[in-house]
């Protein structure tokens, strides 16, 4: 940073922001993790078809949910840091969060296994969560808050 640029003071909604992020990414990481790793009692509540649907994923759509999720999980510590580069993560977890979703509700079949719209509208929460922080994110780099 150079003599003539400084560091902006941290407003408080940067760390409301970062900690409710934060907390709705956990809970991302958390649904990822329990499905990876197949946990019992947390998958019980999807019928066999949607069972067979998560598990039947391929690679490519495994690895973009993955840096989705923990992409966003980077991107709010990266937030509460106060780096940068927190866009940049929030960026990267969105893309590959709208490619797990074309593969779920475009190419896969995700809408017939999961029933009903309910699934389609919680990803479209998820998206319009992702771009609001992205935009947030690159407001406080302009506001020399992110440095």
């Amino acid at each position: 940073m150079s003599a003539t640029e400084s560091r902006a003071r941290t407003p408080i909604h940067l760390w409301i922001v970062g900690v409710v992020a934060l907390l709705w990414n956990a809970m991302g990481a958390y649904d990822y993790l329990m499905t990876q790793t197949r946990n019992e009692a947390y998958m019980s509540r999807f019928t066999p078809e949607q069972l067979e649907f998560f598990y039947g994923f391929p690679a490519w759509v495994d690895g973009a949910w993955a840096i989705a999720v923990w992409g966003a999980v980077l991107g709010s510590i990266l937030l509460l840091m106060r780096s940068r580069w927190a866009g940049l993560a929030f960026v990267v977890s969105l893309v590959a969060m709208i490619l797990t979703t074309i593969h779920n509700y475009g190419i896969g079949d995700g809408l017939e296994v999961m029933d009903g719209a309910g699934p389609l509208i919680f990803s479209a929460v998820i998206f319009l969560v992702g771009v609001a922080l992205v935009i947030y994110a690159r407001a406080m780099c302009n506001r020399n808050v992110l440095t």
